[in-house]
């Protein structure tokens, strides 16, 4: 059987793997904790749109809140500050009058990019599936 295992040293990625491996307790485990890691840090409904929206370039705060409907201000500060946190995202404030801050990928944020795609990928089937719709 097919299983994917993602190896951890010191707490940083290191590769993906796929190993012929038999599905017991143990390999489940081993996938559970990087899987929930995973999940917390993009938990919520906007982590992952203020992700896709900074893919296509560098952008201040009022541009991404205008590229996310319905999102508050409020909200886009606490989860842009998080996504800070865990390194997906930097924040670069400029001197100027008034004070300009741009929010930028980081390299780390951009390895998110194939976990994106694929769920774009199910999204778009499972919608068909759903509701029979097709995106234009």
């Amino acid at each position: 059987m097919y299983s994917t295992i993602l190896r951890y040293s010191n707490s940083e990625f290191i590769m993906l793997e796929t190993h012929t491996e038999e599905r017991t307790h143990g390999s489940c485990n081993k996938m559970l904790l990087p899987v929930s890691d995973a999940l917390y840090v993009l938990s919520g409904k906007w982590k992952i749109p203020i992700i896709i929206a900074l893919t296509f370039g560098n952008k201040r705060f009022g541009q991404i809140s205008k590229e996310i409907p319905k999102i508050t201000d409020r909200m886009l500060a606490k989860e842009l500050r998080e996504l800070e946190l865990n390194q997906l995202v930097s924040r670069k404030v400029y001197d100027t009058i008034p004070v300009t801050v741009e929010y930028t990928l980081t390299d780390y944020g951009a390895t998110l990019q194939p976990v994106i795609e694929e769920l774009a990928k199910w999204g778009f089937h499972h919608r068909e599936r759903m509701f029979g719709e097709t995106q234009k």
